[in-house]
Parts: C-alpha cells; sequence; structure tokens
C-alpha cells in the first residue's frame, strides 16, 4: 500500500458535512475505503440489549453499489459470541485476522470510553501498522460523526433497537444519558439498565461539572406508563434544579415536591440515590431516599454505606431530607443499584463475590456482567427493572487524561481467556 494518501480529518468531516445525516457514516468510511483499496466497509453499531452488535450500513467498494435502495434499511444483527468483534469493544484495541482471500480489520468506534461500535474493514492485504493506525483513527472521528448526526435522523436508534419498544419504555429511554459511559482524569463512569417485561421506572442518570461529577439512580414506583410518568416528573426535576446548582439537599427537596404535587397517580414516590463528588478531593456526597445503600468496594472488600435515611420522594410533601459524605480513595470502586438486582428470583446472588469476580473489569463490562449475572439466576425475566451505575476513582483530576482513538487502554478490560 506504498504511496496510498490516506484522507485527514478535515477531508473526513468535509465528508461527512456534506452528506445527509443517514448517509454521512457511509461518507466517511468510503472515503477511507477507497483510500485503501478496500473491499468492503461496515459500520457496526452496538445493540441496545448489550449483547450483539448491528451491521447498520455496508459498503462495497469493489465496484458494487455504495448507495441504499430504494431507501430501505438494512439492519443485520450479529450476537457477542466471544470472538474480535466483542474483543475489540472489550480490550479497545483493533483486532486484525485473515479471511479467505482478504484480511478483516475491526477498529473500535469509541468516545470517552462509550463504545458505540466496531468500523470493520475488509482489505485484499495484510495492513501495515501506519494503516491500522490511520484505520483507529478514522474509527475516532467515525464516533463524532455518529454523535452529531444522530441528533436529526432515527436511523441509528432504529438500527440499535432488535425489538420493539413499548410507550414506557420509549419514555423511559428518554429519560436515560446520551452515553452510558464517561471517562474522565479522575474517575471512569457507566450504567445500565435491564428493563423488565413490564417497565419498571428505572432510571441512571449523570453530568460533569468543571470540578464536579453529578450522578443519580431512581426507581419510580410500579410500573409500565405511570411509572414511567412519575420518573420523568423526579428526573426532570433533579436535572432542573441539578442546572440551577442547587445541592442534594435542595435537589431532594424540589423532586419530592415535583412528584407529591403532580405525580400521575396519588400516592406515587420514587426512591432515589443522589450523588456528588468534588473531583479535586475526592470528597462524595450521597443523598439516600428510600434506596437500597450504596456499596463500596475498597481493597477487595465490599461495604453497605451507612448514610442518613430519608423518605422516597414525593412519599410524604413536607419529608425532609439528609445526606452523608465519605471520601474516595484511588482504586475504590462505587456501586449503586436498583432493588430489581436484588428481587426475590435474584435473592440467591451473591454480591460481594461477584463484585470481587469483576473487579478488574473497566464499569463499561462490569454493569453488563452483573446484569448478565442477575438475569441468569432470574431464570432470563425480569419482574422489575435492574439498573446499576458504577463508578470507579483514580484520582488525579489534574492531570490529563491518556487515550487512545477515544479510550483509556490502561483501563480497559482484559481480553477474554479461554
Amino acid at each position: 500500500m506504498e504511496g496510498i494518501r490516506t484522507p485527514v480529518l478535515a477531508d473526513l468531516l468535509t465528508a461527512a458535512e456534506n452528506a445527509s445525516p443517514v448517509e454521512a457514516v457511509e461518507a466517511v468510511t468510503r472515503e477511507l475505503g477507497a483510500a485503501l483499496g478496500a473491499r468492503a466497509v461496515s459500520f457496526l453499531i452496538a445493540d441496545l440489549s448489550g449483547r450483539a452488535l448491528v451491521r447498520l450500513a455496508h459498503v462495497p467498494l469493489d465496484g458494487g453499489d455504495a448507495g441504499r435502495r430504494d431507501g430501505e434499511e438494512v439492519a443485520t444483527v450479529l450476537p457477542f459470541d466471544g470472538g474480535p468483534a466483542e474483543q475489540a469493544l472489550r480490550t479497545q484495541t483493533v483486532q486484525v485476522f485473515a479471511r479467505p482471500g482478504r484480511w478483516t480489520v475491526l477498529a473500535p468506534v469509541t468516545d470517552r470510553g462509550e463504545a458505540i461500535g466496531l468500523l470493520e474493514m475488509d482489505l485484499p492485504d495484510q495492513p501495515e501498522p501506519r494503516v491500522l493506525d490511520e484505520i483507529a483513527r478514522t474509527a475516532h472521528v467515525l464516533a463524532f460523526v455518529v454523535i452529531a448526526n444522530r441528533r436529526y435522523t432515527d436511523l441509528f436508534e432504529w438500527g440499535q433497537r432488535t425489538t420493539p419498544f413499548t410507550l414506557s419504555a420509549e419514555i423511559q429511554r428518554r429519560l436515560l444519558p446520551g452515553s452510558f459511559t464517561c471517562e474522565a482524569s479522575a474517575f471512569s463512569l457507566s450504567g445500565w439498565l435491564e428493563p423488565a417485561a413490564s417497565i419498571g421506572g428505572d432510571t441512571f442518570d449523570y453530568s460533569l461539572a468543571r470540578d464536579v461529577l453529578h450522578f443519580s439512580v431512581t426507581d419510580a414506583m410500579g410500573h409500565g406508563v405511570t411509572s414511567a410518568l412519575t420518573a420523568t416528573l423526579g428526573v426532570g426535576s433533579l436535572r432542573n434544579s441539578r442546572r440551577r446548582s442547587a445541592g442534594l439537599v435542595e435537589q431532594a427537596d424540589a423532586a419530592n415536591a415535583a412528584v407529591s404535587q403532580n405525580a400521575p397517580v396519588p400516592g406515587a414516590y420514587m426512591t432515589a440515590v443522589l450523588g456528588r463528588v468534588d473531583l479535586r478531593t475526592g470528597v462524595c456526597a450521597l443523598l439516600n431516599a428510600g434506596h437500597l445503600p450504596p456499596l463500596l468496594v475498597r481493597a477487595g472488600a465490599t461495604e453497605s454505606l451507612a448514610l442518613p435515611g430519608n423518605f422516597p420522594l414525593g412519599m410524604f410533601a413536607r419529608a425532609e431530607f439528609q445526606a452523608g459524605a465519605f471520601t474516595l480513595r484511588r482504586g475504590d470502586r462505587l456501586v449503586v443499584m436498583t432493588d430489581g438486582v436484588r428481587e426475590r428470583s435474584a435473592a440467591s446472588l451473591d454480591l460481594t463475590v461477584l463484585l470481587q469476580t469483576i473487579a478488574g473489569l473497566h464499569p463499561r463490562e462490569a454493569v453488563r456482567a452483573l446484569a448478565d449475572a442477575v438475569l441468569k439466576v432470574s431464570g432470563g425475566t425480569l419482574s422489575d427493572d435492574a439498573t446499576l451505575l458504577i463508578l470507579d476513582w483514580h484520582g488525579g483530576h489534574s492531570e490529563e487524561r491518556v487515550s487512545s482513538s477515544g479510550a483509556d487502554q490502561a483501563r480497559a478490560s482484559a481480553a477474554w481467556s479461554d
């Protein structure tokens, strides 16, 4: 591949901007594929189940038709099987393997630790290291292209949904953050929601300020649309007061009033854990409103954090709230979950042992491993949503984050071993 000029960043961004939002990914991959003489390029987007990839766009570059035929969209589900695709996402490294007559490259499409999917490219010859570096950089650019263009189209969301959503699931989906994972210099964070057959009103949320990390895990009473509407009131209030720089107690007061005064059914309420981490000092303030206590994994031991007791949000209009605090140490892992993780069918799950088993996993894989364990002991069907948020504390807020193509390689999970 000597003498090949690969597209520079400006070329890729221009190609994406000149294309329509639904064709932006194809425009970027086509630029790189044509330059490298690739036989085919695919974008594989992460399925919402967290257990598969979806081939959303396939662009043959060997003379075939690179456009969409008759405006029809094609999405092919590729379940995780422990192979190169899953390894590429898990380890956040480029995978290369030979197939008959071609070499396949899989590069993570990632931004700040959020695994959006993979860039898959078939090449006629074994790629040189500089070519792999170029593919990895383009995959990182592709992450920003997806993030920017999904605001204008349902294509990416449609591709990620292997099963139709109910109305309550649609409402609940809108309450979750745009990215389930976030890496910063001082921490890595990831959340996950494993829905019940009848949506149980769970949510998680987070927001990063200059020197502060805000987060929450909530569980609205009931199931279906009613619980989703209660959750909408509570989460909407928490976000509104958070964006006005309110403290945890003020946030709880406002959400308590919002739910108690406007709930869709009398007596509706929402349990919650609200958190605020000072990224300079590691001081973590927590407010527990009738929720399962957070777990702290420190130096190989797991403990339940003792916090002041409070009523759930919306249960009593005149309730008063108190917050507690502790200081995070480098290497700590904070785990917040809803009671769906501890439902009756999952009561046999030994969380202490499980948390030690997954201690080496990035929060991105750790939350899914926990959800998988809950599903397994529950027979594959949950009677209540199971929601998890894991925060790993690394310290060093004043330091620059060390990343490669959208991920901190030192924090990534190890490859599966037989």
